[in-house]
């Protein structure tokens, strides 16, 4: 076999191979989930949580391939704006000014790229906050880079 043939030979099978490989590799075109449903889920719409105390967030994701990371971010409503994606609708307190409003963000990576995963994250609210409406939103980010987001609203109280 001449050079030429052997490095066309060679040309097919490498295009063959990263032919063969494209058609195997599942593209990622679904947006991953965050299941509120869980009887183990906390916080869900609505939920009380008492200043001065700990909770346990706490919610299962999942993904068709691969899960990548997820992030909370709890911050005043005290201005009654919006982010809720729930249905139901909470009782608001008047609108008010924050002098000292709880706030907190944090992005956690996913371990092992499972397609399942329950996040789980004790959060401590200190004492002296300012009670009221707040909103707690969730963001699952997959390995493709889809995202999806629920916003909860919650009531932290005295």
């Amino acid at each position: 076999m001449n050079r030429i043939s052997r490095s066309l030979l060679m040309l097919f099978f490498l295009t063959s191979v990263i032919a063969c490989k494209k058609e195997n590799e599942r593209i990622d075109e679904e947006k991953p989930k965050i299941d509120l449903t869980a009887e183990s889920a906390f916080p869900k719409q609505c939920s009380q949580i008492k200043r001065g105390e700990s909770f346990n967030f706490q919610m299962h994701l999942s993904d068709n391939v691969a899960l990548g990371s997820y992030s909370i971010d709890v911050h005043n409503n005290f201005d009654h704006h919006s982010h809720s994606t729930e249905v139901e609708e909470c009782t608001l307190d008047p609108i008010k000014r924050p002098v000292k409003p709880f706030s907190i963000v944090k992005t956690m990576d996913i371990p092992g790229q499972p397609k399942d995963y329950v996040a789980q994250l004790k959060i401590d609210v200190p004492l002296d906050i300012d009670p009221g409406n707040y909103h707690f939103m969730v963001q699952v980010t997959d390995q493709s880079g889809w995202s999806t987001q629920r916003g909860i609203s919650i009531r932290i109280t005295e």
